[in-house]
């Protein structure tokens, strides 16, 4: 039998029934509607949480700290702990720069300080933030703006720091604050002064003085959240100031008297911790080994990473298993419809086996009707599921609205989904319409064409 043939017969076929044939088919729909609207579910969160922690700057970020300042981050390896430390300083920092993949580096500024407002002492936390964290997905509500330039004498103010100010935080905007800190300068010794012999006190060429300053800042934003808080950070910043900014400050800070307790030269200075930004996050692995391998700790959120990967794989698969179900229910109606088929044309089918149709041909003839019913149950599937997904989003974003949240995006059938999900309607659709299909190629031609 041609193919031809064989699909005419089928289209013909189904159309003669085409009430019970209609209901089959949109149980097949309803089964990959519920697939399709389960896994993008799925999908659609993993691109939300991958997007906002992308923006974050988390996934291309690595931390760079001395050896002998990393605690937080579990025990280093025994050869991390033979030999001096490496010092984190300014010539660290510049070989850091050079490193392929690098783009930033920068120094985790953080220090404890006092704002001065309407005459009124504000104690707080102050954060450096740099320019590239213009495009942070923290700062996409911000009330006001960005800070205008990487060396303004500019403000952004965490919301609860805002409101500690003044009862109406959007009135700060456009108003000036005085930021007193304490000034870290290096005790070095005078030129005419004698060298200082080998056994000599380190602290009559160590230390450093500490020096109170003010510096008046224009508070020019507010966020909501507390973008500084990196996993890198000493506390969360409730003040922000631009990076070049804080740099130039020269606040003391905790690192600064544990180099003294440990007799460290204080001729050059050093960081409590450096954060790298690389070019991709595929680039994080080598730089973190690079770094190591100069003598440095280095911490990222890659091996993180890779365990969200995980549990969003075993969270779409149990999606995809639950979404599923109503479709092997739907597979149940195929069966049902097509050996239902088989007693109404037991006389057709005999007329054709008598016609020299061969057992496979009969078997054919069945699967194409399965086929048919499974394709066209899984092309409206797709677009009932996609429907259902748009529906939840628009009354998703309605609640969000509502609580004075950004709105958002949970739901996403990607193209390979939507394939996927047409391709298993006819595979199911096909074994299920095994039994039927063996059923009728065994009927015997001459009891067929006598039953009536």
């Amino acid at each position: 039998m041609k193919i031809g043939d064989m699909a005419e017969m089928a289209l013909r076929n189904l159309r003669e029934a085409k009430l019970r044939n209609a209901l089959t088919t949109l149980g097949i729909a309803v089964g990959v509607a519920s697939l399709v609207a389960m896994v993008s579910l799925g999908v659609g969160l993993q691109q939300l949480v991958s997007k906002r922690l992308s923006r974050s700057g988390l996934f291309d970020t690595v931390l760079v700290t001395s050896r002998a300042n990393l605690r937080a981050f579990g025990p280093t390896s025994t050869a991390n702990r033979q030999g001096p430390a490496t010092p984190l300083d300014d010539d660290a920092r510049h070989s850091f720069e050079k490193l392929p993949g690098v783009v930033e580096v920068y120094p985790q500024i953080r220090f404890m300080t006092e704002v001065r407002f309407n005459n009124n002492p504000y104690p707080t936390m102050v954060a450096g933030v740099p320019d590239s964290a213009r495009g942070n997905g923290a700062f996409e509500g911000i009330e006001g703006s960005f800070f205008s330039g990487p060396a303004a004498d500019e403000a952004i103010l965490q919301i609860e720091f805002a409101r500690d100010l003044s009862p109406q935080p959007s009135t700060l905007i456009g108003k000036d604050i005085v930021l007193r800190y304490a000034e870290r300068k290096s005790l070095a010794p005078e030129s005419a002064s004698p060298a200082p012999s080998a056994n000599s006190d380190a602290n009559s060429n160590e230390g450093f003085s500490i020096t109170p300053r003010e510096k008046k800042l224009r508070v020019v934003g507010i966020v909501e959240t507390e973008p500084a808080a990196g996993f890198g950070g000493i506390g969360n910043g409730r003040l922000l100031i631009p990076q070049s900014v804080a740099e130039t400050l020269r606040a003391a800070q905790a690192n600064d008297l544990r180099d003294v307790l440990r007799g460290a030269s204080n001729s050059k200075s050093t960081y409590a911790s450096l954060t790298l930004r690389a070019s991709a996050a595929s680039k994080v692995a080598s730089i973190e080994k690079s770094i190591k391998d100069m003598g440095f700790a280095a911490f990222s959120l890659l091996d993180a990473t890779k365990n969200l990967t995980l549990i969003f794989t075993i969270f779409d698969s149990l999606l995809a298993i639950f979404g599923s179900l109503a479709l092997a229910v739907a597979t149940l109606g195929i069966v049902n419809t097509l050996v239902m088929a088989i007693l109404e044309r037991r006389r057709e089918i005999g007329v054709l086996k008598a016609l020299g149709a061969a057992d496979r041909d009969v078997k054919r003839l069945f699967f194409a009707e399965a086929g048919v019913m499974g394709l066209l149950g899984g092309i409206v599937g797709v677009v009932f599921g996609w429907m259902i997904g748009r529906a939840v989003t628009i009354g998703t974003n309605i609640y969000l609205k509502q609580q004075n949240l950004p709105t958002t995006d949970i739901f996403s059938v990607p193209w390979w989904l939507a394939i996927l999900a047409i391709v298993f309607a006819v595979i199911v659709s096909l074994v299920a319409g095994l039994y039927p299909a063996s059923r009728a190629a065994r009927l015997n031609p001459v009891e067929a064409l006598r039953y009536e």
